[in-house]
């Protein structure tokens, strides 16, 4: 199969054996991958995981440890097709032929090995991968594979917003509009948040972000968040959701937001940042953080897709096969060029035009 290495800060498409499928797992033929935020941060970034690793001692679950000096595949945002079921995958929920998405991980012995980011598990920028057959959701018959490749990133935003515990009255303030915002303001808006205003400095994120439900859009360059938030929804404290990941911006919200708000992080900062403290101390905020999902949530959206409550098929923007994907990583790089990339083993060389809304 041909699958596209991250090597030494750079992707190298080579011709790999086929995968074969262990006890309680399954082979797929890749059908679409989604190019996550992270996996730009990973390639260039990828020395820097053990600093990391060691700086949130206990989360790893006892995994295999993640070589980032060695070769590995990869992409988490897939959906795939059912090639084969290996051994003890009796009463599993799906069969050879059916399409499937899956949770990133892979059930070992020894732990969780998280896919796309394992020198033994491969990613989905690739033909064919490797999956635990317990963990793959049967995708809905007619649906899209492209949509269901955005169950992954959409869940994320759908688990931001039940970590904001948003209520009913309760208004939602987006800093940020790449595909994780995006999803969040989808999320926000299908739970009858009203209003949802979003800030980003891009135009083209301004327009997906009224797409997919924000009631409010604003340039932060043109008008500061939070002022866009008071002009819209007057002296109720909003919920935040900062979504951009970059240093600096979680001490301008808490500089910026009234008394006792909560603020929610989503945004995947990989570099340190700074607050100060008494800001949050004085103002008695409440800061949390959002990683990934849970199953329950997971599978929810995968149906919620499909069904067209959460309608996230606008931030895809465009397409492109393995031999591609150093021009769309590029391409990614720039905001007002290109928001949600799918990646098809079999797609197009360069990088084309995708609308699927």
């Amino acid at each position: 199969m041909r699958a596209a290495l991250a090597r030494q800060g750079r992707l190298v498409v080579e011709d790999l054996p086929d995968p074969e499928p262990g006890p309680g797992e399954l082979v797929a033929a890749v059908r679409a991958c989604g190019i996550c935020g992270s996996d730009l941060h990973t390639l260039t970034h990828a020395s820097s995981f053990g600093e990391l690793a060691a700086a949130m001692s206990g989360t790893d679950g006892g995994a295999p440890a993640f070589d980032p000096e060695g070769d590995f595949v990869m992409g988490h945002e897939f959906c795939v097709e059912v090639l084969e079921l290996g051994p003890g995958t009796d009463g599993v929920g799906v069969r050879p032929g059916d399409l499937a998405v899956s949770i990133p991980v892979v059930l070992t012995p020894t732990g969780l090995v998280p896919i796309g980011f394992s020198n033994a598990y491969g990613g989905a920028y690739a033909e064919r991968m490797r999956l635990s057959a317990a963990l793959c959701v049967k995708v809905p018959d007619g649906m899209d594979p492209r949509l269901a490749a955005l169950t992954e990133p959409t869940a994320v935003g759908v688990h931001a917003v039940a970590r904001g515990e948003l209520a009913p009255g309760d208004g939602a303030l987006v800093v940020g509009c790449g595909p994780i915002g995006l999803a969040v303001i989808a999320a926000a808006r299908a739970a009858g948040v009203e209003p949802v205003v979003a800030a980003d400095f891009s135009p083209a994120r301004r327009a997906l972000a009224v797409r997919l439900g924000a009631h409010e859009v604003v340039d932060p360059a043109a008008e500061p968040a939070i002022e866009a938030w008071r002009r819209i929804g007057g002296a109720r404290r909003p919920v935040v959701f900062e979504a951009v990941g970059v240093p600096g911006v979680i001490d301008r919200i808490m500089r910026d937001v009234p008394p006792q708000t909560r603020v929610v992080v989503v945004g995947v900062c990989m570099e340190e940042d700074r607050i100060l403290p008494l800001v949050g101390v004085v103002k008695e905020l409440d800061l949390r953080f959002a990683f990934g999902y849970q199953p329950h949530e997971f599978v929810g959206t995968l149906r919620r897709i499909a069904e067209g409550e959460l309608d996230v098929g606008p931030m895809v923007t465009g397409r492109v096969g393995l031999d591609g994907l150093d021009e769309a990583f590029t391409a990614l790089g720039r905001p007002d060029e290109q928001v949600k990339v799918l990646v098809e083993p079999d797609g197009p060389p360069a990088l084309s035009p995708l609308r699927l809304g």
